[in-house]
Order: structure tokens, then sequence, then C-alpha cells
């Protein structure tokens, strides 16, 4: 069997789930599809955007700390979340803040229905 998505650094069981919703079930999978493509995925499946679960994301494929991104590196990672969430429409939950939507991400908080 391959590597769970959770093997993946930065990557949690709550990770794990919402990538499963979005029918990504290995890291070997997650890798393949990379950052960007993964990324869309989970928010075609119900996942609200937050920059922080993106950027989390691409450290981690990276084999990076999450808090590792910084200056103009950030700066250009902000651009192409922007540019997912915007060819994706109509998935940010109405009433939460980008920070509940972090948290709902990491599992922290309860996802809206």
């Amino acid at each position: 069997m391959s590597d769970p998505v959770s093997s993946i650094p930065n990557l949690g069981p709550a990770s794990e789930a919402a990538f499963a919703r979005a029918g990504i079930h290995t890291a070997a999978e997650l890798r393949a599809l990379g950052a960007d493509e993964a990324y869309r995925r989970l928010l075609l499946s119900g996942s609200a955007p937050h920059f922080i679960g993106y950027y989390v994301l691409v450290m981690g494929l990276q084999g990076r700390p999450w808090n590792d991104c910084k200056g103009e590196e950030k700066k250009g990672l902000r651009l192409r979340f922007d540019a997912i969430k915007a060819s994706i429409e109509g998935t940010k939950e109405k009433g939460r803040s980008d920070l509940e939507a972090a948290l709902q991400f990491f599992g922290v908080v309860e996802r809206r229905v």
C-alpha cells in the first residue's frame, strides 16, 4: 500500500480526510497532481479556500516546514492561490472568515453545512 497523504510533512489526519473527499487517497497521488491541481480538487470537493492551507500544502510537497514560506515566495504563492480560487466559482462559505476556514481545513472547527 502507498504512503498516506498524512506522511507528507505538514499534513495530518484532517488534511488526509479532506483530500480523500477530493478523491486523493495517497501521498503518491498528491505528489503526481502537484499542489495547484490537488488544491483545485479540494475546492471542487467543497473545501473552503484559504491561503494558509494552500501554502502549507506547497511547503509540505517540497519537504519544508509550513512556516518556511516568506517574502517574495509567499507573494508568488498568493498570486497562484488567487488564480486557483478565481477559477472555482461558489466554494467560499458565506459568513466564514479566512481564519475559520483554515481552522476548518485542519479539523479544529467543524465544517458548516
